[in-house]
C-alpha cells in the first residue's frame, strides 16, 4: 500500500473511472495517496482541463481530455516514482507542452521520471539519460548533461528495428 502511495503510473489505458468525472476521478486519486482534493484541483488546472469538463463523466470526454485528466489524477499524488509510457500520446501541442513541463518540475523536485516513448526529439532535452532498447536489447545508453543523441553514437533505429 505505501508503494502504491509513492508510485505514479501512466500507461495506454487511463486508469480512470470512466463513470465518474474529471473532478471525482482527480478527488478520488489524490486522496488514495493521502494528498486532498485541492491537490486534485491543482493538477486538473495545471493540466488545462477546461473546466466546462470537470463534471462530465469520462466515458464522454475525447481521448486528449481523457490523457490529461489521467496525467492530472497521476499529478495530484506527487508520486517519487513517475512511470510515463508515452505520455504524449493522444495530446495536441498545448497538452504535449504542459507535459513536459509537468515532467521536467517532478523531476527539478526530486522525483525520479522514467519516460518509455518513440519520440526521442521530444523527450530527449527532458532527460539526462537516454536508454535506446530495440528488441530486447540496449542500443543506446548515455548520462549525458548535453543530452547525448542515439544517432550520433552509432544507434540508427532502422537497423535496430521497433526502437523504444
Amino acid at each position: 500500500r505505501t508503494l502504491r502511495r509513492r508510485v505514479g503510473l501512466i500507461g495506454h489505458g487511463s486508469g480512470l473511472f470512466t463513470d465518474l468525472t474529471p473532478r471525482e476521478n482527480a478527488h478520488f486519486w489524490a486522496r488514495a495517496a493521502g494528498a486532498g482534493a485541492a491537490d486534485g484541483d491543482a493538477a486538473l488546472n495545471r493540466l488545462g482541463v477546461e473546466s466546462r469538463l470537470l463534471d462530465v463523466p469520462i466515458e464522454r470526454l475525447s481521448a486528449g481530455q481523457q490523457r490529461r485528466v489521467a496525467i492530472a489524477a497521476v499529478a495530484a499524488r506527487r508520486p517519487e516514482l513517475w512511470l510515463l509510457d508515452e505520455p504524449h500520446a493522444g495530446l495536441d501541442q498545448l497538452g504535449r507542452d504542459i507535459v513536459d513541463t509537468l515532467i521536467t518540475d517532478a523531476a527539478a523536485a526530486g522525483a525520479t521520471v522514467l519516460v518509455a516513448s518513440h519520440e526521442l526529439d521530444r523527450v530527449r532535452p527532458l532527460a539526462p539519460r537516454v536508454v535506446t532498447i530495440a528488441g530486447g536489447t540496449v542500443h543506446h545508453d548515455s548520462v549525458d548533461t548535453n543530452r547525448a543523441d542515439p544517432a550520433e553514437a552509432g544507434f540508427d533505429p532502422a537497423e535496430a528495428g521497433d526502437a523504444h
